[in-house]
């Protein structure tokens, strides 16, 4: 690959992350389902089920999932140069945006329309990622295996708000556990 090749490369993974970062609104898990339809679904750089792998390690990682994710596939597709530049590609709107929006409601005070257009935009946001939970469950829970491991965290998190990385890591224990137990099954079927 030529340097003007690798540039090139750079720059469209900069540029797929900017347009991410600067036309999601809500934040890290907002920003998921652009993410999935960009890298997976547009640029096919991942595959669904490599871009769930992805999800699962961004999530157990310290810091904002999107970033993390943005991190990942960077690092992926270009390596640590590749990292760097989606990760900055990611960033950048972010900052950009802040400083405007601090800037403009410094102008602003307490306005009830700005508060008004922040609760519509939380309330998009939050069906913009019940979307995506639905569509990749439908994709990834194909067993009553994965269903069982998914309720589980599902309830660990969300109703007794424990660290998302101990549901993680016992969900995974528990696959290669599930996993060996098939194999075994398997195994003992086969030399009868």
């Amino acid at each position: 690959m030529t340097k003007k090749d690798k540039a090139k490369e750079l720059f469209v993974l900069f540029l797929a992350f900017f347009k991410t970062g600067f036309f999601t609104v809500g934040g890290g898990y907002a920003m998921i389902p652009i993410i999935q339809r960009v890298i997976v679904e547009e640029k096919k750089w991942l595959t669904e089920t490599e871009m769930i792998d992805c999800l699962a390690v961004c999530q157990a990682l310290p810091g904002a999932i999107a970033v993390n994710a943005a991190t990942y596939i960077g690092n992926k597709r270009n390596g640590i140069t590749g990292a760097a530049v989606a990760t900055i590609g990611m960033l950048m709107p972010s900052v950009i945006c802040i400083t405007a929006v601090v800037l403009l409601l410094g102008a602003l005070g307490q306005s009830t329309y700005i508060s008004g257009a922040f609760t519509a935009i939380k309330a998009s946001a939050c069906g913009l990622i019940t979307v995506t939970v639905f569509d990749m469950a439908k994709k990834v829970l194909r067993k009553p295996f994965h269903w069982t491991v998914a309720l589980l965290v599902f309830i660990a998190i969300g109703i007794f708000e424990i660290m998302a990385v101990i549901p993680i890591i016992l969900g995974g224990t528990a696959g290669i556990v599930y996993m060996a137990v098939k194999r075994k099954k398997t195994e003992a079927g086969g030399h009868q």
